[in-house]
């Protein structure tokens, strides 16, 4: 494969040059097949698989509960993105971008469908008035980081991870460019956290959750291969300090766990955690 590439005139789709989601992305949006979302008992129904963004509403969910608002039950189901479970018509009803996490509120006399994980984040911090501040300044700030995450994500994953670790060859460009954005994203969280406990101030908010989904896994070093060593993840004392800190708050460590094969594929009940093996 030549090093030089010369795009065509016109692009086409060269279906099976993707690397390790070639069979997954596609230029076209809309389902593929037919099936319906299964339905639980509980207010909320989420459709997710636990990669970060997946993390990001689970946390929460269970960070709400830990709070002791039971109000925010939920049923976690799998969704198979590498079965294509993420094109059936009724994934597609409640996100047609096709992309996990989806979920339905169906807690009041409608439904309500909510896509992109933000966009979940803020509905049930709003909805039960925890983890987003109330008054106007607090939550301009919390707000801010949280869609400084929002878009910074494709940058680490998209960006760094994919050439990193699932690109079909290494590429000294792409890793490069990625790499250096990706470090200077925890440069900006690490200035933050040097001045406050946390991101949006001295409260845990959303803002936080959104950015340890993303963050923690690179600084524990769970994330692509061996990539906390390749970007010195040890650097950013701050965001380290930030990490082991929401590692220990029960919620979090919960949230991390469903949708997982490390953890409960599904999760529709508190017990179900019970069944898990201690670490």
């Amino acid at each position: 494969m030549s090093e030089q590439y010369v795009p065509p005139k016109v692009w086409t789709w060269d279906q099976p040059n993707g690397g390790a989601f070639a069979s997954l992305n596609r230029p076209i949006a809309g389902p593929i097949r037919e099936a319906e979302l299964p339905v639980g008992d509980h207010p909320f129904q989420l459709y997710s698989l636990g990669t970060p963004n997946g993390q990001k509403v689970t946390i929460l969910l269970e960070e709400l509960l830990e709070a002791g608002i039971s109000e925010a039950e939920y049923d976690a189901w799998i969704i198979k993105i590498f079965e294509g479970d993420q094109f059936t018509t009724g994934f597609v009803d409640v996100n047609p971008n096709s992309k996990i996490p989806a979920m339905v509120d169906r807690s009041g006399p409608e439904p309500i469908r909510l896509f992109e994980s933000g966009a979940m984040l803020l509905h049930l911090a709003e909805k039960f008035g925890r983890f987003i501040p109330t008054d106007a300044k607090g939550r301009a700030e919390t707000l801010s980081w949280l869609f400084w995450q929002m878009g910074s994500a494709p940058f680490i994953g998209g960006g760094f991870g994919h050439f990193y670790a699932y690109a079909p060859y290494k590429m000294e460009y792409p890793i490069n460019r990625y790499a250096m954005e990706t470090k200077r994203l925890f440069s900006v969280a690490d200035r933050r956290l040097g001045e406050s406990r946390f991101l949006a101030g001295e409260d845990y908010t959303i803002a936080d959750i959104a950015t340890y989904a993303w963050f923690g896994g690179l600084i524990r070093g769970d994330a692509y291969g061996d990539a906390a060593t390749f970007l010195s993840m040890h650097e950013y004392e701050n965001v380290n300090r930030w990490v082991k800190e929401i590692d220990t708050r029960p919620g979090a460590q919960r949230g991390r766990l469903v949708n997982s094969p490390k953890g409960l594929l599904e999760r529709h009940s508190a017990k179900d955690f019970d069944t898990l093996s201690p670490a």
